[in-house]
């Protein structure tokens, strides 16, 4: 592999950091602060990255591993406010929830990049607890028992996160694609 210079690194990279960053914040401006600390760790050793074949893993295991501790941190500094709305929200059940996927002349309605971006603003409305398992099982492919060991949590909360996430994103995304649908009709 020939070597790259840093800015052409960057550039190379800096979509898919920012994207992993963005799915596991849902937040736009904590995902950029995060994709800047993670290239300036990445500058620190470029000597050995720029020409790495395993560059882009070593860069998203990074950004995984800064988001979660950003979030565990937020979390730790808001836990007591979180506990009382759980307190008071004692209404939950744990039944599975299923939901119609949108019907598919919305779904052929929207390309690649529109589908992606639907499902992108639907991530950013979960609460962190479901967003960052269900990113991290469903995006970045891992495990249940490596999700639950970097989050510090069992791996009962793990699976639990994950399917009530589902059936909150797939609530999101009815929602919207009603609202899609809708918009669509008018013109």
């Amino acid at each position: 592999m020939t070597p790259v210079d840093f800015t052409t690194f960057m550039r190379n990279y800096q979509d898919m950091v920012y994207s992993t960053a963005v799915r596991l914040l849902g937040n736009e401006a904590q995902a950029e602060d995060i994709s800047q600390e993670v290239f300036l760790k990445a500058y620190e050793r470029f000597d050995d990255l720029g020409t790495s074949p395993t560059a882009g893993g070593w860069l998203k295991t990074v950004t995984t591993n800064l988001s979660i501790n950003h979030l565990q941190r937020y979390r730790k500094r808001w836990s007591f406010f979180s506990e009382l709305v759980r307190r008071g929200g004692d209404g939950e059940d744990g039944d599975e929830v299923e939901f119609a996927a949108p019907d598919s002349d919305f779904l052929s309605d929207l390309n690649q990049g529109d589908r992606r971006e639907w499902v992108e603003r639907a991530l950013e409305q979960l609460p962190d607890h479901q967003r960052v398992p269900l990113v991290l099982y469903h995006f970045e492919e891992q495990p249940y028992e490596d999700i639950a060991r970097q989050l510090g949590v069992s791996l009962s909360k793990i699976k639990t996160d994950i399917l009530r996430g589902r059936a909150a994103l797939a609530q999101i995304l009815m929602r919207s694609g009603t609202e899609h649908e809708a918009i669509t009709a008018q013109r």
